[in-house]
């Protein structure tokens, strides 16, 4: 017999949301949530490979005139430093 789980901080819609699930797709709920942790793993660490070896947005050129431009703003009189 397979362990009882509680699941805490389940709002009655997406509890509701998950049975409707699990009784569309004629399997219980477990397999549902377990599906759902396999999905969000996959998104999750696909994604980010992608954003940090993405190519640059500016050109170094441009970097180098934002930061020259932000070293004058800061000289202007009302900046916080």
């Amino acid at each position: 017999m397979p362990k009882l789980r509680t699941i805490r901080n389940i709002d009655e819609a997406t509890w509701t949301e998950l049975k409707s699930l699990a009784v569309r797709n004629k399997v219980p709920i477990g397999v549902i949530i377990e599906r759902v942790v396999k999905s969000y793993r996959k998104n999750s660490e696909d994604n980010w490979p992608k954003i940090l070896k993405y190519g640059k947005i500016i050109s170094d050129k441009e970097a180098y005139e934002m930061h020259d431009f932000v070293k004058k703003l800061r000289k202007e009189p009302g900046f916080r430093k």
